[in-house]
């Protein structure tokens, strides 16, 4: 199977391209969505958010591809991006003049993805309505995108989509399978999130059927024992709420070798823990499997932990794994990163990064020493 090799950043454009959807998220901050009256512009999205990631907190050269209408909320997303140092230069644009390849109207018959979420507070969970039935993203398929042009002529280290937008229509599912099999010809890292959300396909049957089909060609594979069920059909012992860490820690590094057994493309695989206390208290963790040593490697554990925003904390997981593996650490470091970002992104409002990797290091050394929190002044 042998070890995990990326290309060089001399060789390559870029060090990261994501592949999926974006939405625009309202947030009615501390007022629940159905009495909100003033709300917040963010966005977000499963895919986007890792390569953001990557390049905020972590300094590396990204890029997203997606589609979006080309209006002011498809602008105001683009805008966010360069804002976080995000290369847009490979959005997909419809234009509402009904004309070109790419085209809606201008009544909406296409629209860009809008989300409201509410953060949740206390007893109060979090709560997410979507309105993602007609966006662009979903006809873009097969043949659309350049990817001889992205991977070859211009390069990229690694490449990241996820279960969320494969789910969103065949086209989408067609277009993620024809970028993860362009990019192994390359000699590109790959990951793929599992994400598994019945909101965007009840049918696990169809998620399995096309989860099957990417996961073979993935290097890093995230996932929860929950994802791993809906979204492949692994079926494992569930355990108790109140068991301890370690039964828990011991059914899913059964699963995840049955995983690697029957896709020995796999090099890693993680997930987080996050255990919601309150809406805006967690427990939180991590765990990275190092298929060809056969070794789990735990992030420390932050317990009680006050939150901001629960949004985007997975995909800041991913995104710190994979920014360490870029940066040449093992996988030892990379889990640490990952849970550091992860709860670090969970600590300010909205789903992407704004912290830096200075920030996910200081906290890395703080979680293991077990320390508090002092005041910078």
């Amino acid at each position: 199977m042998g070890a995990l090799m990326l290309k060089s950043a001399d060789e390559t454009r870029y060090d990261s391209i994501a592949l999926g959807e974006v939405m625009l998220r309202i947030d009615p901050g501390q007022v629940p969505t159905a009495r909100a009256r003033t709300a917040r512009i963010w966005h977000g999205g499963g895919e986007t958010n890792v390569a953001e990631g990557l390049s905020y907190c972590f300094g590396l050269r990204t890029a997203v591809v997606t589609a979006l209408v080309d209006d002011g909320i498809g602008r105001n997303i683009e805008n966010q991006f360069r804002e976080a140092g995000v290369d847009t230069s490979h959005i997909i644009w419809f234009s509402p003049s009904g004309k070109g390849t790419f085209s809606t109207d201008g009544k909406g018959t296409l629209h860009n993805g809008i989300n409201f979420t509410y953060a949740g507070k206390g007893v109060l969970p979090s709560v997410t309505e979507y309105y993602r039935a007609h966006t662009p993203v979903r006809e873009v398929g097969p043949g659309d995108v350049d990817w001889d042009g992205l991977f070859g002529r211009l390069g990229t280290r690694w490449f990241s989509t996820g279960g969320i937008y494969t789910l969103l229509s065949p086209k989408t599912a067609a277009l993620a399978l024809e970028a993860m099999q362009k990019a192994g010809e390359y000699g590109i890292g790959r990951s793929f999130d599992l994400n598994y959300r019945s909101k965007v396909e009840p049918s696990k049957d169809r998620a399995r059927q096309i989860n099957r089909q990417i996961v073979p060609h993935v290097e890093f594979l995230v996932g929860n024992q929950d994802d791993f069920g809906d979204a492949l059909g692994y079926e494992t012992r569930k355990v108790a709420k109140d068991a301890p860490f370690a039964e828990w820690l011991e059914v899913y590094t059964a699963m995840l070798r049955a995983v690697a057994a029957d896709y020995p493309n796999l090099k890693y695989i993680g997930t987080q823990l996050r255990g919601a206390l309150t809406a805006d208290r967690i427990t939180w963790g991590a765990v990275l499997y190092d298929v060809e040593a056969d070794q789990i490697h735990q992030a420390a554990v932050r317990e009680g932990i006050e939150i901001a925003d629960r949004t985007g904390g997975g995909d800041s997981f991913a995104s710190g794994v994979v920014a360490a593996l870029l940066k040449g650490k093992g996988p030892a470091d990379a889990v640490q990163w990952g849970a550091a970002h992860g709860i670090l992104v969970q600590e300010t409002p909205g789903d992407t990064s704004m912290v830096t990797q200075g920030d996910v290091e200081k906290e890395v050394a703080r979680a293991l020493k077990g320390g508090g929190v002092s005041a910078l002044r």
